[in-house]
């Protein structure tokens, strides 16, 4: 049986300030998708409202645009499913072994909230499959609730982007919460590198996250060995 794994994008490609863009962390995806692609597995974009995803201007740019996110976004078909993904009300869980939510700054707006996306998240992870983020898409897990009404997160061990990258990336006084902060608060017991953009990935149980950017590839190399 192929695998299935649903990868979730942005739809908001700015901060509340509307001069200051932002959207898709590229290389988050297209490192993940890299990998799942190598496995064998089926990918698909889903994203909290459907329809087109806006891309991050600074991941444009040297480091994270590199040859895996310049080869997508050069590519016309590859950039079509960006422009065109899939709202959660269109997929069933039940055709997904994994979740995976990719980052940029964008997500901090329209991830936590998307009932949509709690309902797949919980029903791939209480019936045993993989829920995991990179980077900022631990957003996306904040406010996710299981069955027993207890947060997703709560006791776990996970990690995403730290409050410590946001100050030297100089985004502190844009972004909309501190999100490191907001997963402690929902008892997750947060883990992150001594050293700012190192990768970093963490594994507990059914739960795969990684720090940064610099993480996604490898993220999903934990994500396809539990597949």
């Amino acid at each position: 049986m192929t695998k299935r794994i649903l990868i979730v994008v942005t739809n908001v490609g700015h901060y509340d300030d509307p001069s200051h863009p932002t959207g898709l962390w590229l290389s988050e995806l297209t490192h993940a998708w890299d990998v799942f692609a190598e496995h064998g597995f089926e990918q698909t974009l889903v994203s909290p409202a459907g329809g087109p995803t806006p891309l991050e201007p600074r991941s444009l740019k040297f480091p994270t645009y590199d040859k895996s996110a310049k080869a997508w976004h050069g590519d016309p078909a590859r950039m079509a499913l960006l422009a065109n993904t899939a709202a959660p009300a269109d997929i069933d869980s039940a055709d997904y072994d994994a979740i995976y939510f990719t980052g940029g700054h964008a997500v901090m707006y329209d991830f936590p909230d998307s009932e949509g996306l709690q309902r797949i998240s919980r029903e791939i992870f209480e019936r045993g499959g993989i829920v995991a983020s990179v980077c900022h898409g631990y957003c996306g897990l904040l406010n996710t609730k299981l069955s027993d009404g207890t947060y997703l997160v709560e006791g776990r061990k996970l990690t995403g982007f730290a409050w410590q990258e946001e100050v030297l990336a100089r985004v502190d006084k844009l972004v909309p919460y501190n999100a490191e902060a907001e997963a402690k608060k929902r008892g997750a017991r947060y883990e992150k590198t001594t050293l700012p953009f190192v990768p970093y990935a963490v594994v507990d149980g059914n739960l795969v996250t990684g720090q940064n950017p610099g993480s996604a590839k490898k993220t999903a190399k934990e994500i396809a060995a539990r597949l």
